[in-house]
């Protein structure tokens, strides 16, 4: 074992693997550094190492555990789309067929989750065997006993096992036909003996997750992690970490967040609390009450972005306390009609007070997150966007306010996923740019190529997978993408109909299979709602 898994202090106890255990690699497509401060990657490498039945190796790009000869089982935690490159170069370094009809009996099973692969796995569907959609608490070990009924049969046999699991979906059981080869999706059948829908699978407890290691090697070092929240009640339009998620579920303070805490605690002083909306936990007054004891003054905490109305005084006054010098508020735009179309249920004055208590009780600096391309948005939108940042500096004088912005996404299983990217956003961003240089604000842009790329990946269908081999060989750029799709023309639809062209919506979507938490009657009822928001001339 390397210097690294030497420095890591567990808060678990690993079970001692029995004669016949399962071989399992569980892998992170992304450095050590990056996927140990994965909660999602810690959690189920814990929930796999304290069964006796599996015997799991982790596997990093630059460095893993003693690996087993013959793995059964080779798993894949994916919570960004571009390291898809990465899960293609470990395949090949463990001497594995990339694409799953390939792969024979003597190959391990290759399986994924993360919410990437929930969201919409199509892009990626001919890398895997099998893929968890949805919460690993209630998929995990069904799929490993699942698994273990049917060890000693042939892989065949095993995938139409595995494909009964609810919540696990297995690509190679559906059959996609298209209009034409660069048309549209004609259907999505089932082969016999696979279900016609795959559900998302959605734990309801109230006991959340937490760190189950905790190393000075992590990209926060020594953090211990607490997930306060899962999910978001304000549901704004264009989110995937609010509806894919729902339904929204606070984590009990006795049962779950206090225990949690009191573990982690005893081994950093470093506590991150996390969450879509952390603030927004019901006891979460009492929540910093309990951290507010004297027992708890040297303890650094940090927060994930929390909503812009419970931004108190107190809350910055406690932070400050926890040697936090900033907070991180989403208001997406300046503009009030803005805000309204994507439901997101906030008024210019609750801003401008955020900024306010955040100075009054001695933060330093406030982050905010804005978006341009949003669906309806119109160039006097960004106007009011330099207009509140001039407001909050009038406001709040000698508070540094940072703006990082990004392009809007369409996100599968949301009412924007109609939607493409808005061609407009990269010269926006520049003009937010200019503008806001020049009132002092700190201006923050996310890399519209990228955003582009995302979007490719966000809306793809399995089609991409022979574009995204390509690109891999070409360099991670938007010029390799369009070169990819250029000598891939006439096999699948062209750059601008997955990224920026709307969708009708009667197409048949490449997730129509995969069931999300709403049905789609509902994501377009609420769409509906937005439409009924822009402009005139825009409807």
């Amino acid at each position: 074992m390397t210097a690294v898994f030497a420095d890591e202090r567990l808060l678990f106890t690993p079970a001692t693997p029995d004669a016949d255990a399962v071989p399992v690699i569980f892998a992170f497509p992304n450095d050590y550094t990056v996927g140990i401060t994965s909660l999602g990657y810690q959690v189920v490498w814990a929930t796999l190492a304290t069964r006796a039945d599996v015997q799991v190796s982790r596997l990093f790009t630059d460095l893993h555990e003693p690996l087993p000869a013959c793995p059964e089982l080779l798993g894949f935690s994916v919570s960004w789309e571009l390291d898809y490159v990465n899960i293609l170069g470990l395949l090949e370094s463990l001497e594995i067929p990339l694409r799953s009809p390939d792969r024979t009996d003597a190959h391990p099973l290759i399986f994924g989750g993360g919410p990437v692969l929930t969201a919409n796995p199509e892009p990626f569907a001919d890398f895997f065997d099998v893929v968890l959609l949805g919460d690993g608490e209630l998929l995990l070990d069904a799929f490993i006993t699942a698994y273990k009924a049917v060890r000693q049969e042939g892989r065949s046999q095993q995938l139409r096992h595995l494909a009964q699991v609810p919540g696990v979906y297995v690509p190679s059981l559906y059959d996609v036909t298209y209009t034409a080869p660069d048309g549209k999706i004609r259907a999505i059948a089932p082969l016999e003996g696979a279900p016609a829908v795959v559900e998302k699978q959605t734990y309801r407890g109230n006991v959340l997750s937490a760190s189950t290691v905790v190393t000075e090697r992590a990209a926060w070092e020594n953090i211990y992690m607490v997930e306060v929240v899962r999910s978001c009640p304000e549901m704004c339009r264009f989110c995937l970490a609010s509806y894919l998620t729902l339904p929204f579920r606070p984590a009990s303070l006795e049962q779950s967040l206090m225990p949690a805490i009191e573990r982690g605690l005893a081994v950093t002083n470093r506590l991150g609390l996390l969450g879509a909306s952390v603030t927004q936990h019901p006891e979460f007054d009492e929540l910093l009450d309990y951290l507010n004891q004297p027992q708890f003054d040297d303890v650094r905490l940090s927060l994930a972005s929390v909503r812009t109305g419970t931004v108190t005084e107190k809350l910055a006054r406690s932070l400050v306390r926890h040697d936090t010098r900033s907070i991180t508020i989403a208001v997406e735009s300046g503009s009030d009609r803005l805000r309204q179309i994507i439901n997101k249920k906030l008024e210019t004055e609750e801003i401008v007070q955020a900024a306010i208590n955040a100075k009054a009780g001695g933060l330093s600096s406030l982050k905010l997150y804005g978006m341009v391309g949003i669906p309806g948005e119109q160039p006097s939108d960004l106007d009011a966007t330099v207009d509140l940042l001039k407001t909050l500096k009038k406001a709040a004088p000698g508070l540094r306010l940072t703006l990082g912005c990004s392009t809007f996404v369409p996100k599968a299983h949301t009412p924007f996923q109609w939607f493409g990217v808005n061609p407009q956003a990269d010269k926006r961003l520049k003009i937010l740019q200019k503008r806001l240089g020049a009132l002092g604000v700190e201006f923050r842009p996310e890399s519209y190529n990228w955003s582009v790329i995302q979007a490719l990946i966000s809306r793809g269908d399995r089609r991409l997978s022979h574009l995204l081999e390509r690109v891999r060989h070409y360099g991670d750029t938007l010029g390799s993408y369009r070169r990819a799709f250029k000598e891939l023309r006439g096999t699948l639809p062209p750059l601008e109909a997955y990224v920026f062209d709307p969708w009708q919506v009667d197409d048949l979507l490449p997730w129509e299979h995969l069931h999300g938490p709403l049905p789609k009657a509902t994501l377009l009822k609420h769409q509906a709602s937005a439409i009924a928001l822009f402009a005139p001339a825009m409807i």
